[in-house]
């Protein structure tokens, strides 16, 4: 991983979504609602991706009556009832970067309408289905805080258990079940099979690490070396599609480099 990090972009990604708080949880919602509503069933603890939904919301603070009302959404009737429904949108931004997209929308025309106008706008092409996916695998990704709130006063903050040494981390991580490991300054993320996301994180808690949260995540098979100037138009594009309501998730296959990653935080 020396030189490269994948969490640069994720953290850039979460720096420009949780500025934008309420979109987010109204994100957050939909999330939950068609997890819910698609696994047929409200109670996390027999609903996999509900599970997943929840965890991720959790990551970004989502009250815990905002999560109910989500639930409670999918099984309504009547103007109560949700009818989204996920769509995939795939394309080339600038210097060819691969994006792929992931949309909960009520209204295909106008998301694929919007889409559209956020690559046109950035020089980019919106592609057909299959176009860029394969560049693309499907992963689970626990975030574990190396240090965490004690709740003693004298010293506020202490080691999350195993995650504040690599090495006892790393055994913990292979205990669990996880696939690898990076380090995040402040925090691991701990990348697993896609099916095995709830079960590694709740393995690592088991093992008296507490976990930040837990969310799927799609990582590039060939991240594609762009250009600082480059790096920054695929960026803003990235930027524009995440703020439409209708997105849920943007995914890009930019090698994010440690220069880039400087460049990006400027």
């Amino acid at each position: 991983m020396s030189g490269h990090s994948k969490w640069a972009t994720t953290k850039h990604r979460k720096a420009a979504v949780d500025a934008k708080r309420s979109a987010l949880f109204s994100k957050l919602c939909r999330n939950i609602t068609v997890a819910a509503k698609e696994g047929g069933d409200p109670n996390p603890d027999n609903n996999a991706s509900l599970a997943a939904a929840i965890e991720k919301a959790k990551g970004y603070s989502l009250p815990k009556d905002k999560i109910k009302v989500a639930i409670d959404k999918a099984f309504g009737t009547g103007k109560d009832a949700a009818n989204y429904e996920t769509v995939i949108y795939e394309g080339y931004g600038p210097a060819g970067v691969a994006i792929y997209c992931e949309a909960l929308t009520d209204n295909r025309n106008r998301t694929a309408a919007d889409v559209r106008a956020a690559f046109s706008h950035a020089g980019g092409n919106l592609g057909t289905s299959g176009s860029v996916a394969f560049m693309f695998e499907r992963k689970g990704q626990v975030m574990v805080a190396k240090e965490i709130e004690t709740g003693d006063k004298k010293n506020p903050i202490g080691p999350n258990g195993a995650a504040a040494d690599e090495d006892e981390f790393m055994m913990a991580v292979a205990e669990a079940g996880g696939d690898d490991y990076e380090d995040a300054e402040d925090e691991w993320i701990v990348y697993t099979a896609p099916t095995d996301l709830m079960a590694v994180k709740k393995a690592l808690e088991e093992q008296g690490i507490e976990v930040k949260g837990a969310e799927m995540t799609m990582e590039p098979t060939t991240p594609a070396q762009v250009s600082v100037v480059d790096a920054k138009k695929v960026m803003r594009l990235i930027d524009r599609l995440e703020e439409l309501e209708d997105l849920q998730n943007v995914y890009h296959a930019m090698d994010i480099t440690d220069e880039i990653a400087e460049a990006l935080d400027e």
